[in-house]
């Protein structure tokens, strides 16, 4: 069993915990992703459904997640889970996948999207993409490496400014531009009436992708029995009404076939309201958007890195906290140093694609950890999942589709993930003979 990581101090709030699972999953997803699975679906009804039942099946995953969280409410998350219930090269490969790859090639890629609307909204030339990218993430360190209360006071400012922006976009798509426009935006498409359903899953899926975050971080939540469950819940519910509105806002302007060749549905409405003015000022939403996700991806995975640390499966020192700040500084400064590295090498967008279904499979497996907690811990929990193990069971059966969709549909991508992932394996098995061996 892995020894709760102490050290920690409990300044999270439900309105922080709630805010970090809203601006951990809402990122530059919902104001790209849309018009890929316009393209993938055969009806504004189908995209809808789409929307709304991934939205289900990520809330259906959380409340998995609350009930983990309540049982360990340590920093660490999956990491943890994983660990104790399958063994530490088990935790080993989640914490080895998520700083090459997941976290680490997201918040690369985010910060790229952050850096391309940065540099439209001040005018400036295409080559300063990278430099704003790797400031961009140079700043989350900063921001982060004095204590969590100045990070998550910046946090919740991004958090409401993306709401905010969610919103303007939400009241311009249906009370102004949509009024009126008598687009049949839930018809089928005649030109998309054969696709596959499946395939609109992975984009869709990959704008839900981070509520476990907040679980990251659960040796930094107040009373984290009772906030993690009631953060996840309403941060999900939060989410779910977001997209569903947003996409509702998009069919409404442009219908189906329109958001389908719109490679930036977002801008689209808003120049249609009020001109380039319109796609200027979502432009500063969607920046700001992407440099909250960056924030909150990099600060959990942090958490991760440092309990590893402690756990003899890294570098002792990365598993060491800042003796004033209470955090993960050189973690921190490591995942973001790699994610930068990621933004130099041009080749973040291809390890996104690489690893994207393995942040899914990582959440599936955690939550399959949920049947060893209940078989091992027989004690009273303040949170249980509701419908166990029905639903448990049909989330780790839909992520399984999903996977096999991946890797029919691409399977040098997904070939390339699972490589990756079992990379590790054999940098384990050299690692307990050169180092200190792992603590049972």
């Amino acid at each position: 069993m892995t020894s709760p990581v102490t050290g920690y101090q409990r300044s999270l709030r439900l309105r922080d915990a709630a805010l970090v699972v809203i601006g951990g999953i809402i990122g530059g997803g919902i104001f790209l992703n849309p018009g890929i699975a316009a393209q993938r679906t055969e009806s504004g009804l189908a995209l809808l459904l789409m929307w709304v039942g991934a939205g289900v099946l990520t809330l259906i995953g959380a409340l998995c997640y609350a009930e983990l969280g309540a049982r360990r409410p340590h920093a660490g998350g999956s990491y943890v889970y994983l660990r104790e219930a399958f063994g530490p090269l088990a935790g080993f490969l989640f914490g080895w996948t998520m700083l090459l790859v997941i976290y680490s090639g997201s918040s690369a890629a985010v910060a790229t999207i952050f850096a391309s609307y940065a540099a439209a909204v001040f005018g400036l030339p295409a080559g300063m993409a990278t430099p704003l990218a790797m400031g961009a993430l140079a700043m989350v360190a900063v921001i982060n490496v004095f204590g969590l209360k100045f990070g998550v006071q910046m946090q919740n400012l991004f958090t409401l400014l993306k709401l905010l922006a969610v919103a303007v976009l939400v009241v311009c798509g249906l009370f102004l531009a949509g009024v009126g426009s008598g687009t049949p935006w839930l018809a089928v498409d005649p030109a998309r009436s054969d696709v596959g359903f499946m395939s609109a899953a992975l984009p869709v899926l990959f704008a839900y992708s981070g509520f476990t975050y907040l679980n990251n971080l659960a040796g930094e939540v107040r009373e984290p029995q009772r906030t993690l469950p009631r953060a996840l819940l309403l941060g999900m519910l939060g989410v779910i009404t977001a997209y569903a509105l947003v996409n509702v806002a998009y069919l409404a302007v442009l219908g189906h076939d329109g958001l389908a060749h719109s490679r930036t549905p977002a801008a689209d409405v808003m120049n249609k309201v009020f001109g380039s003015a319109g796609a200027k000022l979502i432009a500063v939403g969607i920046a700001i958007s992407t440099f909250g996700f960056c924030n909150i991806t990099l600060v959990s995975g942090a958490r991760v890195l440092q309990v590893m640390g402690a756990d003899g499966l890294f570098f002792a020192s990365v598993g060491r906290l800042h003796p004033r700040h209470h955090t993960p500084n050189l973690a921190l400064l490591l995942l973001v140093g790699w994610s930068i590295l990621l933004v130099l090498s041009g080749s973040y967008g291809q390890l996104l694609d690489y690893a994207t279904f393995g942040d899914w499979l990582a959440c599936a497996v955690g939550v399959g950890t949920l049947f060893w907690y209940r078989r091992r811990q027989q004690g009273d929990v303040p949170f249980r999942v509701p419908g166990y193990p029905l639903l448990p069971l049909i989330f780790i059966a839909t992520i399984g589709l999903v996977v096999v969709q991946s890797l029919r549909t691409s399977l040098v991508n997904t070939g390339m993930g699972l490589l990756i992932m079992a990379a590790g394996i054999p940098v384990y098995l050299i690692w307990r003979r050169l180092f200190s061996p792992v603590r049972p």
